[in-house]
């Protein structure tokens, strides 16, 4: 046995104890158990190779010398293309794949490919319903020990990745780079059917179901399927009336997080994105990318049964329940029902008589958003709806309707 104190590029000092087995010496004469010692002179089978810093075990020097650069912060391998650095030289392999577009690891069930054996493993795991990793909190079951991590972030709160352009923050680095695309404008995955682009490939993913008609999440209640998991499960809280998410300042509650951050954002005044055509800024990203469309004059989503076009799928899926008669959204007071949830929550106002819209300039407060914003025009003079007969302004287009029909000889 050979110890030997080792000093790293950042002179910290590490201890590793290793066995050495020359070829030409008999195993006993060292005093290793011959199912100990591989072809090469390591111990096998035994943890042989401490380190120093933090106690941890390996069972080769090699693997103990990657294991050093954790404490020390060296990435000797840095890619010529992109310029990321790594601190194994097996994640820096791994890695060029990504630019030379090389997937040599293939899964027999699937045939989906990838860039390195481990993640191959992880996905195996998908097709044997194996999930050895358990998360000590809620008994949640993973197939890597890097979803496990990301999921105890549940528990624990922490959000690590923080977006420098909106102070943003994610439990994971692969979120952070998916929002930040937000920022940049940058759309990577387009589809092939549609040529619409997203951000992540995930999206790209659950878009391609509509043109495919895949939708495999299905509700066990009513029946109703989507594209996404993250879709059903938004809808199952229309069932259980599961409002986990509430808000510190006024009480207010919702079904997802995201729904209480957008809100947030009332109390605040933050509105942090901004368009680059005419500088109006949002509370969150949909509602800039809907305003877009403003600009590009597109109406992307097409209604089949009366060719009538909407900017977002969510506007389309409420207009089909004008055809159908759907009205999947029932007032627990007075049983009236409606086709959205927004149309519900609104309605619930009549029951509570909240008026969440306040006027900063009188005080009057409001039960609907665009009630509040037309208000807000008698104080800014601004009359958007100008008719194209005789030329007057109005404030709201309800108002131009009605004087139309003053030129069109109509009754109101």
């Amino acid at each position: 046995m050979h110890r030997a104190n080792e000093i790293s590029e950042s002179g910290m000092t590490f201890q590793s104890t290793k066995c050495y087995y020359n070829p030409g010496q008999c195993k006993k004469d060292i005093g290793c158990d011959d199912t100990l010692v591989d072809d090469h002179g390591f111990l096998t089978g035994s943890q042989n190779c401490v380190c120093g810093e933090c106690g941890k075990s390996f069972t080769s020097h090699s693997s103990l010398h990657d294991h050093q650069r954790v404490h020390t912060g060296e990435r000797p391998y840095e890619c010529g293309e992109c310029g990321k650095s790594f601190k194994r030289k097996y994640h820096f392999h791994c890695h060029q794949r990504v630019h030379t577009g090389e997937r040599p690891y293939k899964c027999s069930e699937c045939g989906k490919s990838f860039t390195c054996s481990s993640h191959l493993h992880c996905h195996v795991r998908v097709h044997t319903g194996e999930s050895p990793y358990e998360c000590s909190e809620c008994g949640k079951c993973f197939n890597s020990k890097s979803d496990l991590r990301k999921h105890n972030r549940v528990h624990t709160g922490e959000r690590p990745y923080d977006c420098g352009e909106c102070g943003k923050a994610f439990t994971n680095s692969s979120a952070l780079r998916d929002h930040q695309r937000v920022h940049t404008g940058e759309r990577p995955y387009d589809c092939s059917e549609c040529g619409k682009s997203f951000t992540n490939r995930s999206a790209l993913h659950c878009h391609q179901r509509v043109h495919n008609g895949d939708r495999p999440y299905e509700c066990r209640e009513c029946g109703k399927s989507y594209t996404s998991s993250s879709a059903l499960r938004y809808h199952q809280t229309v069932h259980t009336g599961e409002r986990p998410y509430e808000c510190s300042e006024c009480g207010k509650s919702f079904t997802s997080r995201s729904d209480l951050r957008k809100h947030h954002r009332v109390h605040t005044n933050a509105k942090p994105y901004e368009c680059g055509e005419c500088g109006k800024s949002f509370t969150s990203s949909s509602d800039l990318r809907k305003h877009h469309r403003v600009h590009t004059k597109a109406r992307p989503y097409e209604c089949g049964e009366c060719g009538k076009s909407f900017t977002s799928s969510s506007d389309l899926c409420k207009h089909h329940r004008v055809h159908t008669g759907e009205r999947p959204y029932e007032c627990g007071e007075c049983g009236k029902s409606f086709t959205s949830s927004s149309a519900l929550c609104k309605h619930h106002r009549v029951h509570t008589g909240e008026r969440p819209y306040e006027c900063s300039e009188c005080g009057k407060s409001f039960k609907r958003k665009y009630d509040f914003h037309c208000h807000q025009r008698l104080h800014t003079g601004e009359r958007p709806y100008e008719c194209s007969e005789c030329g007057k302004c109005f404030i709201k287009r309800s108002s131009l309707i009605q004087h139309h029909r003053i030129h069109s000889g109509q009754k109101s």
